[in-house]
């Protein structure tokens, strides 16, 4: 009777997880909060983004506001002379009223895994639904300087490598002001701001950038990749705020000296980057209506009259390569390659990357690379599988002497154990030797899963049959006849192929595993497959390929391994039919 209100506790339990992981997600990962916070004299945003729906894994607009996207950016970038961005990686165009780069995509990375559905946006005017910009100025004390609202001239242009692109603006009381942008092969654009002062006395400013964006777009912030504000302060790295403590807080200021700030998703980045050897102010700012802003702005300087003052930020506005945040890094900008969440097994996961990449050149189909790359990491544990199964056969030969020591020093728990450690130095046995194996493979293993959560290199890249993109979740779905019925199956209820053979290969890894349960564990074990098969299923497929691939691969280990040493499955068998005769025995 205890065991059938055990197993029942054990389904319910069950179905609260399979059926509430959905709610959970939505509950712990929401959109940020509203909050709203006055806006200060280092430029003003304008513009609502609108309504929308829940963060996803990629990030970007969903659902109307995607037509209303379209139709505000056809609005908002006809009128005023922009200047255009025709740069290798990015294009777009400058707009000259505050001196914004309010208009840009990426030519690398396509919106989906269709080859004319076009780039992907990372900023768009104030007021679209995707609004997101970089604007440059100054603020300054008894001088008047450029706004939000300032036209400024500009010359050259188009913005590429070799194209830079001049915006100016006299306040007619004897300061020029200019902005003069370049770009490189890649996502960073330099803006050099100088204050030419012709008047009578000195004056003071303080040049200032920022970037402001919508949170509507942003990728959904997990424990495992950050999505939100990001920066280097003090020598390190900052992923602890995402936007519903900036929203929270109205103003978030992160403690040490500022490298760099911005906001990241899992795939796209954007970040202002501060001179070398200045000391600027920074912080990340909640401006309502989901509007947030990362601010960096400059010590005051006074300017003699007849001198020019001079002060360069960069911008990277881009996708988070991870070869091309490294070139950054090596070029002097601190810790960019961090701006990639790696966490904790960074030094393992970058070299899982670099073979990854280094397969998929030579595979040419990404999907093939994740099979090799799980093939290759499964190969070099082998060994280490290998030492657990042979201490495991060492220590199941000996099970008898320890039982007899147990028994004979039943009543002397210190001389028991002195005599178990004798009889461990007398057959070469290390009882920590099965253990150890285990925590060896396991950062590995997670370094292999968080490298395919990370990479950009897998978004958008086909396998084969039906599965045309490995970061999106499998395509095709069971209960919708996969897609022949009008209906969208709810990501918890959305098992496709992959999905079913993760059940089916956990299952059979158990299958294989005859260890000695009592009924409950058995049950537990029996369900477990499944339960994991419906958590699994919205993943990305190149995730389920990974799954599915390392697990064919154990069971095959274990096969093997198990006919390497038969009495490990004999002893497990022989111990299984002795707690099942028990059992029958106590109910009797």
């Amino acid at each position: 009777m205890d065991n059938q209100r055990n197993i029942v506790l054990a389904l319910v339990l069950t179905a609260v997880l399979l059926f509430g992981w959905e709610y959970g997600m939505s509950w712990f990962y929401p959109d940020a909060d509203r909050a709203d916070t006055p806006t200060e004299q280092v430029a003003q945003a304008a513009g609502n983004a609108g309504a929308g729906a829940k963060p996803t894994r990629d990030g970007g607009l969903q659902g109307a506001e995607l037509v209303a996207e379209k139709r505000d950016l056809e609005s908002a970038l006809a009128g005023g002379e922009r200047v255009a961005i025709a740069a290798p990686a990015i294009s777009g165009s400058i707009n000259p009223v505050g001196a914004r780069i309010d208009d840009l995509t990426l030519n690398r990375h396509t919106e989906t895994a269709e080859d004319d559905s076009g780039p992907v946006r990372l900023f768009s005017p104030a007021g679209t639904p995707a609004q997101g910009f970089a604007q440059f100025g100054w603020v300054g004390e008894g001088v008047t300087t450029p706004g939000a609202d300032t036209v400024w001239q500009a010359s050259g242009g188009p913005l590429a490598p070799d194209t830079p692109v001049v915006l100016s603006w006299d306040n007619g009381e004897g300061q020029l002001f200019t902005v003069t942008l370049s770009v490189d092969e890649n996502y960073m654009i330099s803006a050099e701001q100088a204050v030419s002062n012709t008047g009578e006395g000195p004056v003071v400013v303080r040049p200032y950038a920022f970037l402001n964006r919508t949170s509507h777009t942003a990728s959904i912030d997990t424990w495992i990749v950050h999505s939100g504000p990001i920066g280097e302060f003090g020598g390190a790295v900052a992923f602890g705020n995402n936007y519903e403590d900036v929203a929270e807080g109205g103003t978030i200021t992160p403690e040490g000296r500022a490298g760099w700030l911005g906001f990241t998703d899992i795939y796209w980045l954007s970040t202002i980057i501060a001179e070398k050897g200045s000391a600027p102010e920074a912080s990340f700012r909640a401006l309502g209506n989901d509007i947030y802003r990362a601010d960096l702005i400059y010590q005051p300087v006074t300017v003699p009259a007849g001198q020019k003052f001079t002060r360069t930020t960069r911008l990277f506005a881009g996708a988070k390569e991870s070869a091309v945040l490294s070139a950054y890094e090596d070029a002097g900008v601190t810790l960019f390659g961090r701006t990639i969440d790696w966490g904790w097994f960074e030094i393992i996961e970058k070299p899982l990357l670099w073979l990854l990449k280094q397969l998929f050149g030579l595979a040419g189909n990404f999907g093939v690379a994740i099979i090799l790359l799980t093939v290759i990491v499964r190969g070099a544990m082998f060994p280490i599988a290998q030492k657990q199964f042979s201490s495991m056969a060492a220590m199941r030969a000996i099970q008898p002497k320890m039982k007899a020591l147990q028994e004979r020093y039943k009543d002397d728990k210190q001389k028991q154990q002195q005599e178990i450690m004798a009889l461990y130095k007398k057959e070469g046995v290390n009882p920590l030797a099965g253990c150890l194996p285990i925590f060896l493979q396991i950062p590995i293993f997670f370094a292999l899963y968080k490298v395919l959560q990370l990479a950009i290199e897998m978004r958008h890249q086909p396998f084969a049959l039906w599965i045309e993109d490995l970061s999106a979740p499998d395509p095709l779905h069971f209960l919708n006849l996969f897609g022949l019925l009008p209906w969208d199956v709810p990501s918890f209820l959305a098992i496709g192929p992959l999905a079913l053979l993760l059940g089916i290969t956990m299952f059979l890894q158990f299958k294989l595993n005859p260890s000695a349960m009592d009924p409950i564990q058995q049950q537990m074990f029996m369900i477990m497959p499944w339960v994991l098969m419906f958590v699994m299923a919205p993943f990305a497929a190149g995730l389920l390929l990974y799954w599915n691939t390392s697990n064919l691969l154990t069971i095959a280990q274990q096969w093997y391994l198990y006919s390497k040493h038969p009495q490990l499955k004999e002893q497990a068998i022989k111990d299984k039919a002795d707690k099942e005769r028990a059992a029958a025995r106590d109910k009797g």
